[in-house]
């Protein structure tokens, strides 16, 4: 059997795979054009069918339509259906930890696999020009780093960093290298976090991905093991944006109308108790600090903290400095004559 007898297989099922599908056709003549014109592989009318066969016998599903004149062939079906593969474009589309010169990149290659006539179609109803995205065009390596490290459990060390009033990125602490025990990466709001052990501080920390300034150094020394009994999910739901703090429970009185954002907030296993006609109580467990009594600031007093007594506290200085924080109007006495 000569080379072209073997490869023309193949490039039928390429051609296939990428002009054709529910919608769009190839006729016998037309696909034998095609391996002539842009192969160089001169085809004989009788061995397309049976090179389509062989295909089918490897799993892809193609259909053979015949008329009195010709037959079309088509791919029906692929490993991910158009609405599956739209779905991965948006939340690359989305992400803002993924950089907008990436997302397109990635938006493009996805789009190919559902062939030239849908991937046209999928791309033109996609646009991330307009979303606030990450400039740390290093996050797919950076990420590819840390998955090696979480299995081969070992530690690794980075360098992370913060913009200055320039909107200047500078790795934190003059260049300072953290020393980190990977456990998990988190996907949460819109962002990549890596979880694990701070051996510095002795304490579970989180760090967002696009903000480590290279790929880390993945070190010698075995991580630490996560604690027995913890629990990621629950450590996750217990933050908002990730913000690490002392966690406490915490009692809620909340309006009726505010169950829906209680449990996008907290999931559907949060402990709710009737309270009175028009309000219930949430009892959570979260982390507190300035960014939960933000959360409760923008309820407008649909939720109130009810318990504990020094986290009223904290949340009551919080609002009387930011009310104190704001820049008031001059009186007309103080104005200039």
């Amino acid at each position: 059997m000569d080379n072209d007898a073997k490869l023309r297989p193949w490039l039928l099922a390429k051609i296939l795979y990428e002009r054709t599908d529910y919608d769009h056709s190839l006729t016998t003549a037309q696909l034998m054009n095609i391996l002539e014109e842009e192969y160089n592989m001169p085809t004989h009318r009788t061995t397309i069918p049976s090179d389509i066969e062989m295909l089918r016998g490897l799993g892809m599903d193609i259909q053979a339509h015949k008329t009195n004149h010709f037959t079309e062939y088509n791919v029906l079906s692929r490993y991910f259906e158009e609405s599956e593969l739209k779905l991965m474009i948006d939340a690359i589309a989305s992400a803002r930890f993924i950089s907008k010169k990436q997302s397109k990149e990635l938006v493009e290659k996805i789009s190919r696999m559902a062939g030239k006539n849908a991937s046209e179609r999928m791309i033109r109803n996609v646009s991330v020009e307009r979303r606030i995205k990450g400039s740390n065009q290093k996050v797919m390596g950076i990420v590819d780093a840390i998955n090696e490290a979480i299995t081969q459990k070992k530690q690794i060390s980075f360098q992370y960093f913060a913009y200055n009033v320039k909107k200047e990125r500078k790795p934190k602490f003059d260049g300072y290298w953290y020393k980190f025990s990977p456990w998990q990466l988190v996907w949460n709001g819109d962002y990549y976090y890596i979880v694990g052990w701070y051996e510095k501080y002795n304490k579970i920390m989180n760090y967002r991905v696009d903000r480590i300034v290279s790929n880390p150094r993945i070190l010698e020394e075995d991580a630490i093991s996560m604690p027995k009994g913890f629990k990621l999910d629950k450590y996750i739901n217990t933050m908002y944006h990730m913000f690490s703090s002392e966690r406490k429970t915490v009692e809620l009185t909340c309006d009726n109308s505010v169950m829906d954002a209680i449990i996008d907030r907290f999931g559907e296993d949060v402990v709710t108790y009737a309270y009175d006609m028009e309000s219930f109580k949430a009892v959570v467990e979260v982390a507190v600090n300035n960014v939960l009594f933000s959360w409760i600031v923008g309820f407008e007093g649909l939720v109130k903290i009810k318990s504990p007594d020094d986290v009223k506290d904290e949340y009551a200085e919080f609002v009387t400095k930011a009310y104190d924080s704001l820049e008031k109007k001059q009186d007309d006495s103080e104005l200039p004559l």
